[in-house]
């Protein structure tokens, strides 16, 4: 390892200038982590849920403490950039996000996304206003930085309360002016209303390739004006359609066919140069 934070934050913000879109996948823990490097991606991300499913939790079930803890195990294990899903910012004022990205730093992530999501389903999206402040204030810490960090701000507003693109724009276009490098709206239910969000902020866009039917190949979403592909849980529910699969041909038919597909451990090994 040991390439020094500074030079991982410099390439992570090189990757996003183009040409074109890169692909930045989500492991879920040291060994994917490892797998993803051996693969040949440029840099990787957190995912709030899948980092929380592997302790048996819900997305957003982990604490601060615990979601900068797994970053840092997925920091350590390569000499990759990595990005990290803070989710909210782990509180509502926009000084608890400020120190989010202050502590973010201090465990070596070179860039990380707050969302615009309350979780709660009474209010599930702060308000427009306190959504800027918080995006703001993060901007503001991220720029403190000795390196340059890559603060993604996401509207949420297609997934969550109302699916209105001139409202998603609106919001992504405050956070740019409040100073995110990257602009991310999850739930864009086509190629032209990702045309439409690229066409209306001058940051680099992030899609998330993650939602059944709403996931389109990387040819189309770099012609479309993205800039970076992330996969949130996409990568640890592929793993673990094969897992259940496996397990339920043991329980349920008493075979193990399963074996005849599976990657073998050298090859793992390999891939993860152990």
């Amino acid at each position: 390892m040991g390439i020094a934070q500074n030079e991982k934050a410099v390439r992570f913000r090189a990757l996003h200038d183009g040409p074109g879109a890169f692909v930045i996948p989500n492991p879920w823990d040291v060994g994917s982590a490892l797998i993803l490097a051996g693969l040949g991606f440029q840099a990787l991300a957190t995912s709030s849920a899948a980092s929380a499913c592997v302790l048996g939790r819900k997305d957003h079930g982990l604490t601060r403490d615990e979601a900068l803890a797994h970053a840092r195990s997925i920091i350590d294990a390569t000499d990759l950039p990595v990005s990290a899903d803070l989710g909210n910012g782990f509180g509502e004022a926009p000084e608890i996000v400020g120190e989010t990205i202050r502590l973010a730093a201090e465990v070596g992530l070179v860039g990380c996304t707050i969302e615009d999501a309350t979780g709660k389903q009474g209010h599930p999206l702060y308000d427009f206003s306190l959504a800027v402040e918080r995006i703001a204030a993060a901007a503001e810490a991220a720029r403190a930085l000795q390196y340059p960090f890559m603060l993604t701000a996401r509207a949420h507003n297609l997934v969550y309360a109302n699916p209105n693109l001139d409202e998603t724009i609106s919001r992504l276009q405050a956070f740019e002016k409040a100073g995110a490098d990257v602009l991310f709206a999850p739930g864009l239910p086509d190629l032209a209303a990702v045309g439409a969000v690229c066409a209306a902020v001058s940051k680099p866009v992030n899609f998330m390739a993650g939602i059944k039917g709403k996931s389109f190949s990387v040819a189309g979403l770099a012609a479309a004006g993205v800039r970076r592909i992330s996969l949130a849980t996409s990568l640890y529910r592929a793993a673990m359609t094969g897992f259940l699969d496996a397990a339920r041909e043991v329980k349920d038919a008493g075979q193990f066919d399963f074996l005849n597909r599976c990657v073998t451990t050298p090859e793992l090994n390999e891939l993860m140069r152990i």
